[in-house]
């Protein structure tokens, strides 16, 4: 399907790898121009290399997301090299491990890495998406609706990403901006097999998770959420605001009498 955004620029954090890196080669893939904002240009760079579109059609713009004037900087970097933004793609964040058993401190330092670059950019970014009608898609966590333990300040961060979707979208409809979120839930990435490896038994691990999504019974590709985001982003969904998708193979919604993890 053409999604008609060739022209377009979109703003992807954490785009370097992973999920990020998916979503990157997907809005590329549809002729957009993308920005990845992301702490690592080294990797990205090698994403940019390895994606070898138009020049410049994907650069990168090394920032650290809990600094609020690298935040204004990279809205005013992309602007400058582009000219526009469209789509807001806030797709940084990383499951900490910060636990009731952790200070209070620690917590709010993990709110502050995982949420308030979510607050910063849309807020230096909101007159450039407003005189473009554009839109945004926060990538939430499966852990802010079905938990986890032993993460608290991730989980939080995640609930507030939902919030703010809702509040977002009804806040911005009459200026002609779209918000919603997509939510992964057990998705192959470097991260997560770096989790996997670590177990005494990955495989016998995986395959109980596997065992677990309704669907075919796999884990979700990068690539299926990163398609689902950039359709999200696109005209192709124009009068769709507001919403919590889920593109898990009902991993999420099902019942939890359906399965049990063994990890190992």
């Amino acid at each position: 399907m053409n999604l008609n955004l060739e022209g377009k620029v979109a703003l992807v954090t954490g785009g370097a790898k992973g999920i990020g890196a998916a979503i990157v080669r997907s809005f590329a893939n549809e002729g957009a121009s993308v920005s990845i904002v992301d702490r690592n240009p080294q990797v990205a760079n090698e994403l940019i290399q390895d994606i070898a579109g138009e020049k410049d059609q994907v650069f990168c713009i090394p920032t650290e997301l809990m600094d609020e004037d690298a935040c204004q900087n990279a809205v005013e970097q992309t602007i400058q090299k582009k000219g526009r933004i469209d789509f807001l793609i806030h797709n940084a964040g990383t499951n900490d491990g910060v636990d009731l058993k952790a200070k209070p401190s620690d917590f709010f330092e993990s709110l502050r890495k995982n949420l308030l670059h979510v607050f910063s950019l849309t807020h230096f970014a909101l007159a450039e998406l407003e005189k473009n009608r554009g839109s945004i898609i926060n990538i939430g966590s499966k852990v802010a609706e079905t938990g986890q333990g032993g993460t608290s300040g991730y989980a939080a961060s995640k609930g507030a990403m939902n919030a703010l979707t809702r509040e977002w979208a009804l806040d911005l409809a009459d200026r002609g901006i779209r918000v919603n979120s997509v939510i992964p839930a057990e998705v192959m990435t470097p991260m997560y097999k770096r989790w996997l490896d670590s177990l005494k038994n990955p495989e016998k691990t995986l395959h109980s998770i596997e065992q677990n999504i309704p669907f075919e019974n796999r884990m979700t590709s990068a690539n299926e959420i990163a398609d689902a985001v950039v359709f999200l982003a696109s005209n192709r969904s124009a009068h769709t605001t507001g919403q919590i998708f889920h593109p898990d193979g009902g991993y999420v919604h099902l019942d939890r009498s359906y399965g049990k993890v063994e990890i190992d």
